[in-house]
């Protein structure tokens, strides 16, 4: 998918959108947690990668594995391919389409910033914003890729995509079961709404699976693990039972 045509202001936000993707790093207080669970050879699928910054932390915890980065939005693949290419992230595989309950396309709607710039981070599928721009995507599941590249292993899914994260585990429920990856995944009650889910949903999901969920909250420079038994809204690290401990 190719990116919009941009207007002159909006290619000056597009430089600096592309400046600050490769030249920070965010998310290094959660880097202590992903470390456990993600060895050197780790298969990681990063759904959702956005501009490259979980991306960049995932590439380096595991040079000896993969990492395959999500990303079907024509703005955010303007600057994740780059990002990926200065930073020689060699064990990265960009996969320009999403994920979902089926095989199907579909439209991304990236909202418009009253600067004319875009809002890229909160592009999703579902209900448009108001000024927006809309894309149709690519969208296939999550079974249907690991059997197409053959993987034997799945060691951690991170998945921040705007509500669709409930169709993303409907169309990975066979990996999920076989490889029994950790997961964290961005759960918020209003966008998950957009496509017709609820919290509710995805811990119904992991429940005959053996998972338990954790509430991670990051800040101060560090996080912590709070249980997460019943629905709630935020960053929850799923855990099958033999890596709870």
């Amino acid at each position: 998918m190719r990116a919009p045509r941009l207007s002159l202001r909006a290619r000056a936000s597009w430089c600096a959108h592309l400046w600050k993707a490769a030249t920070q790093q965010h998310h290094r207080a959660l880097r202590p947690l992903f470390e456990r669970y993600v060895p050197r050879d780790a298969v990681v699928c990063d759904v959702g990668a956005h501009a490259g910054q979980f991306t960049k932390l995932l590439s380096r915890l595991a040079p000896a594995g993969r990492i395959y980065a999500f990303e079907p939005g024509g703005y955010a693949l303007s600057i994740l391919r780059p990002v990926v290419a200065l930073h020689r992230l060699r064990n990265v595989e960009i996969c320009p389409f999403g994920l979902g309950d089926r095989p199907s396309s579909a439209t991304l709607s990236t909202p418009l910033k009253r600067s004319g710039s875009m809002g890229f981070g909160l592009a999703h599928i579902g209900a448009e914003a108001r000024t927006s721009v809309a894309q149709e995507v690519r969208l296939a599941t999550l079974d249907a890729f690991a059997a197409e590249r053959g993987l034997a292993r799945l060691d951690f899914i991170k998945a921040d995509i705007e509500g669709w994260e409930m169709r993303m585990l409907a169309g990975g429920a066979g990996a999920i079961a076989r490889f029994r990856p950790v997961l964290l995944l961005e759960i918020q009650s209003a966008h998950l709404a957009r496509a017709g889910d609820t919290a509710a949903a995805v811990w119904e999901f992991f429940a005959p699976l053996g998972y338990g969920g954790e509430l991670i909250e990051a800040g101060g420079g560090g996080f912590r693990r709070l249980p997460a038994p019943s629905p709630c809204d935020g960053d929850v690290l799923w855990l099958p039972r033999e890596r709870a401990a």
